[in-house]
C-alpha cells in the first residue's frame, strides 16, 4: 500500500520536534507540514475548509466547530498547556485595577472566542465573582468559526491592543504579556494564584490539542492512531516527567481539563449545551491512552 501523504500543521513545541524534523516517522504515511506563524493562523481555514488532515487547535475553537457540526475530530494530544494568571494586564498610570474591579470597565482581547481569553474569564467569574456580563468587551478579530454571532465592540481597524492600554482606551487587556514596565498584571501574584488555583481545582489549563479530519478518522483509523503513537513517542523522548503535567496526552489525562473548559465556554454562551468528554472522540480515538 502506498504510503499516505497527510497535509499537517503543529506549533514547534519541543515535543514535536522530532515528528516535524522527520527524525521520528511512521511506515504508514508522511506528514507535510504547512507553517503558519503564529499556529492560531491555521485554526481559521482548519475549522472552515478542512484545509489540513492534521491541526493542532484551540480548544475553545474546537468546542465551538463541534457545536457547529465542523467535521473534525479530537485526538486527546495537548500541544500548549500553561496556567492562565499572567496572561491578563493593567496599566496603573490610571489607577490600581484588581480583578474583582473590571464590572463596568472596558477590556479587550484579541477574539471574545480565545482559549486564554475563555479560561481567564472562567477564572474571574468562578474564582472571583466577576459578572461577565457587565465588561464592556472590546475585540480586533473575528472568531474562527464563521456562525459564532460576535456582539462585542470591535476596536477600530488601525488600534493595537496593547497600546490602546497604554493610551487609556482600555482598562485591561486579557490574553497578552508585556515586558513594558508601564503595564501590569492584574493578578498581583501570578505564580502564587496559579499555584493556589491547581491546588484547588486540580486541572492544567490546556490550550491546545491536535484535530483530525473527520473523512481521515473513517477512511484510515489505523493512521489516525499512528498519528497519536507518533506524537506520543516524541513526547516521552522530549521532556521529563513534569508535576503537573503542562501537556497530558491521553482521554483520562485531559478530562478534567476538557470538563472544566466545557463548563467555562457554556457559561460563557461560546457553546449551546454542556458536551460530555466522550463526545468529542470517535471509535478510534476513544481508545486512545
Amino acid at each position: 500500500m502506498d504510503r499516505l501523504k497527510l497535509k499537517a500543521v503543529l506549533g514547534s513545541h519541543p515535543h514535536v520536534q522530532a515528528v516535524k524534523s522527520g527524525e521520528l516517522r511512521s511506515d504508514l504515511f508522511d506528514l507535510d507540514f504547512v507553517a503558519y506563524t503564529p499556529t492560531n493562523t491555521a485554526f481559521k481555514p482548519m475549522v472552515r475548509e478542512q484545509a489540513f488532515d492534521v491541526c493542532e487547535m484551540a480548544i475553545v475553537t474546537y468546542l465551538m466547530a463541534k457545536a457547529h457540526g465542523k467535521p473534525l475530530v479530537l485526538l486527546p494530544a495537548s500541544m500548549l498547556g500553561r496556567f492562565q494568571h499572567s496572561y491578563a494586564l493593567y496599566n496603573p498610570a490610571h489607577g490600581t485595577l484588581a480583578p474583582s474591579d473590571l464590572e463596568g470597565k472596558r477590556v479587550g482581547i484579541r477574539s471574545f472566542t480565545t482559549t486564554t481569553g475563555a479560561w481567564i474569564r472562567g477564572i474571574l467569574a468562578n474564582d472571583y465573582g466577576v459578572s461577565l456580563d457587565n465588561i464592556r468587551w472590546v475585540t480586533f478579530e473575528d472568531p474562527h468559526v464563521a456562525e459564532y454571532v460576535d456582539t462585542t465592540e470591535r476596536a477600530p481597524k488601525d488600534k493595537k491592543i496593547l497600546q490602546m492600554l497604554l493610551d487609556g482606551e482600555l482598562d485591561a487587556v486579557l490574553g497578552e504579556t508585556s515586558t513594558d514596565p508601564k503595564l501590569k498584571t492584574l493578578f498581583p501574584d501570578p505564580a502564587a494564584e496559579a499555584a493556589e488555583w491547581y491546588a484547588r481545582h486540580g486541572v492544567v489549563p490546556v490550550n491546545h490539542l491536535v484535530v483530525v479530519t473527520e473523512q481521515l478518522a473513517k477512511s484510515r483509523p489505523d493512521v489516525v492512531s499512528g498519528i497519536y503513537d507518533l506524537l506520543k513517542q516524541n513526547k516521552a523522548h522530549a521532556r521529563p516527567a513534569a508535576t503537573p503535567d503542562l501537556v497530558p496526552f491521553g482521554i483520562e489525562a485531559n478530562r478534567k481539563p476538557l470538563e472544566l473548559i466545557v463548563d467555562y465556554a457554556f457559561q460563557q454562551a461560546l457553546i449551546p449545551r454542556r458536551y460530555a468528554v466522550e463526545e468529542f472522540f470517535d471509535e478510534t480515538t476513544r481508545g486512545l491512552n
